[in-house]
Formats: structure tokens, sequence, C-alpha cells
């Protein structure tokens, strides 16, 4: 496992914290809801970095805010309001307390990644049986439900079967989870196009309330847990230009860093220039999207 290095987190007056992970903060507040905050962290590789990306909580958040709102008739979701304290204001929302499902549900429309390192050992993803000839960012014949295991922080999610998922949170659930996954992915899918980027994965999170009742959860449709492509520039047989850290993972394996990714040790702090470009693509992201100015 590598040493995420997570910092401590922020002191809330009159939230309890719970859990950070890479990204965000949980905490408890008075009468039970959650408070969730959206830090300006980021990660790679499994390593949290000490270099922050400045506003990247806050974009983070109002991207998935603006999201949950495009596909309120697909799904409900976790957030009761946006009225928090003011140490978090614009990065943080109260949400409800969920039982989470054990599993990550991805959807690809495109292959690359973890996908594509599947595909080509075995021509298939989670099971799923491709078309032969694919490369690096082929367009799938249809959007595939390839979920994964959450793992623990250090480690990596695994892909499974839908199987596996039907066995672990029993076969109507297992289905509910895909249907839900594909819906959402379609319809985001059809909104970043229409804007000039191609949607290629995205992962997705759900819990349930006591009643049974299945939430959409955490984050959604951000650069932290999808592949946005700028359509344009989009060339199946190579490493697409996208809208997220993929700036960082660069830098840090180009000589230029003098990282040695097999030392175990964590890259070193992110160049301002490196800062900027990355901070300056999470805000195009958001602005191309959502049609709004940062």
């Amino acid at each position: 496992m590598a040493d995420v290095n997570i910092p401590s987190a922020p002191v809330i007056s009159g939230a309890t914290h719970l859990h950070s992970g890479k990204v965000r903060d949980l905490y408890e507040l008075p009468g039970g809801d959650l408070l969730m905050v959206a830090s300006d962290r980021i990660s790679i590789f499994d390593f949290v970095l000490d270099t922050t990306i400045p506003d990247k909580g806050e974009i983070l958040t109002r991207m998935s805010l603006w999201w949950f709102d495009q596909l309120a008739d697909l799904a409900p979701n976790h957030v009761i309001s946006t009225d928090v304290p003011d140490a978090v204001r614009g990065r943080a929302v109260v949400c409800e307390r969920l039982a989470m499902y054990p599993v990550e549900c991805v959807a690809r429309g495109y292959l690359t990644g973890t996908g594509l390192l599947d595909y080509r050992a075995s021509g298939e993803v989670c099971g799923i049986a491709l078309p032969a000839g694919l490369e690096d960012g082929s367009r799938l014949p249809g959007p595939i439900f390839t979920p994964a295991t959450k793992a623990e922080l250090g480690d990596h999610d695994e892909n499974v079967s839908y199987d596996a998922v039907a066995a672990t949170v029993g076969g109507e659930r297992a289905a509910e989870l895909r249907d839900l996954t594909l819906q959402v992915y379609g319809r985001a899918e059809q909104v970043a196009r229409e804007r000039g980027i191609i949607l290629a994965d995205t992962k997705l999170e759900f819990g349930s309330r006591p009643d049974g009742t299945t939430v959409l959860a955490d984050e959604v449709l951000t650069p932290d847990s999808s592949r946005f492509w700028p359509a344009a520039e989009w060339q199946p047989g190579r490493t697409q230009p996208s809208y997220d850290k993929q700036i960082v993972r660069n830098w840090a394996l180009s000589p230029e860093s003098g990282w040695d990714r097999s030392s175990g040790d964590a890259p070193p702090p992110l160049p301002p220039e490196v800062v900027e470009r990355t901070r300056s693509r999470y805000v195009e992201a958001y602005e191309l999207l959502t049609g709004e100015t940062w």
C-alpha cells in the first residue's frame, strides 16, 4: 500500500470529523446529517501531493451540484443543503447519511485506462467481450457497465464482473445500479457532447436510504471522477488530451520532475506553472460544461 499521506482535516466548529479521503473530508453535524468538504488536494498514483490546486475543491463542488440538477429526474441525490459553515462555504454540502454500496459503479463509452489494459490482456472488460482491433481511445459499440471494488486508501480499485456485484449486493440491486449508472452516463455523455466534450467514462457511487431507496452520492461527473476529452482533438490510437490532472501525472513521470516512481517515495512538489495549468484545465471543464463563468 502506498503512503497516501493525507493532511489533518481542518477543525470546523460544531462538526465532528469522521473521515478523510484523498480529496474530501467528512464530518457529522448535530442532528446526524453529514458535511462533505472538497479540499484543494490532488493525488496521483495513490499519493496525495503536498502541493494543492487553488479553487479545485470549489470547482468540484459546484460542478457536482450542477450535474445533480441535470440528473434529478433519473435518481435522487444526497444533497440536503449548501448552507454550510463559513470556513468551507462554496466547497461543501450538507448531505444525507446513507448506507453506501461497496462498489464503484463505472460506465465506459470509450476504451482507455484499466479497461484498455484488461482488453489487451483478454479481449474483455469486466467479463464483457469487445470487438477485436480496438485502440486506446476507441469508441465502444455502446456504453458498458464495468464495476470495480472500492479499495482502501493507498490501494487500487479492482475491476470486477457484474456477477461479482450481484453476489455482493444481490441480483435485483446489482441490476438497479447497472441501469442507473448507464442512464446517468447516457444523459451526461449527450450533454457533454453538445458542448464539444467527450465523456469517455465516469465513476459513480450510490447509497441506500433506510427505506431502501437508492441515492446518487459523493461527487458526480467531475474531472476527478470522469475522463473528459476535447471532442475536436479526439484521435483513437493515442493518449487523448484531457480536462483533468493528467498534466500533473505527465510532469511527475517526466525527467524534469526527477521523481523515480519505483522508489516508493512521494512525488516532489509541483512547479507553479504545472499548478496553474492544472487549475486552468479544471476551470475550462467547468465553464464549458455548465456555460457559467468561473
